[in-house]
């Protein structure tokens, strides 16, 4: 699934595709990507995805000037997976001091200490965020309220969570798009008080002007 933000501030998903366990590669990528340059998805200024191999690179390849943040979310899951889980709560505190500082420099600091207390217990954790640093740093030039929006793939996870609820409660399908109709009109569902997949994005004016001081004439605002 894909989900983007245009420039008016709009939500909304661009893309769902369904196959085979196991059939994301770069080929792919490059499928589903090309599919949505072709539909009018010109350029993308960022582009937040969860460390999927060959991504980066399908990314590079459809849209050059795009920077592909990973997910911290899924770098944070992910170092769990090397640490007892007694020493949780202690890393995933440290790492919050990391992705939540001002600036790269200061997130340098940060992770120089976390590193000197952690590479000789779980050397594999701390190579995981030195080889994704380069694309775990990007969103740490922007202020929160952009920050917010692009340094995760949550809410593309929340709406995954929909989408297994809603099959899981019909049972059988007959064919791929029968399942397919049940997932669009599972983004269509508006749920009070609940984080929803379309919709526009809550004090966009002061967002747009900070990108278009980024950005510039990638925009195209006259």
């Amino acid at each position: 699934m894909a989900v983007g933000i245009d420039l008016d501030g709009r939500r909304d998903v661009l893309g769902l595709w369904m196959g085979p366990t196991g059939g994301e590669g770069a080929k792919q990528w490059m499928n589903m990507l090309t599919e949505l340059r072709n539909r009018g998805v010109a350029d993308v200024c960022i582009v937040c995805c969860d460390g999927l191999k060959g991504l980066p690179d399908a990314i590079g390849a459809i849209w050059p000037l795009a920077t592909v943040q990973t997910c911290v979310v899924h770098l944070v899951r992910n170092s769990l997976r090397y640490a007892s889980k007694k020493y949780w709560s202690k890393i995933t505190g440290q790492l919050r001091d990391v992705y939540t500082a001002p600036t790269v420099a200061a997130a340098e600091a940060r992770f120089a200490e976390f590193t000197a207390q952690w590479r000789g217990l779980y050397p594999a954790m701390i190579q995981m965020w030195e080889n994704a640093w380069g694309e775990f740093t990007p969103f740490l030039s922007f202020p929160p309220e952009i920050r917010r929006l692009i340094y995760t793939t949550n809410g593309i996870e929340s709406l995954n969570a929909r989408f297994r609820q809603a099959t899981r409660r019909r049972g059988h399908f007959p064919n791929e798009q029968a399942a397919m109709k049940v997932l669009y009109l599972t983004v269509l569902e508006r749920r009070p008080n609940r984080a929803n997949p379309t919709g526009q994005i809550a004090g966009w004016k002061a967002i747009l002007n900070t990108l278009s001081m980024t950005y510039g004439d990638r925009l195209g605002i006259n």
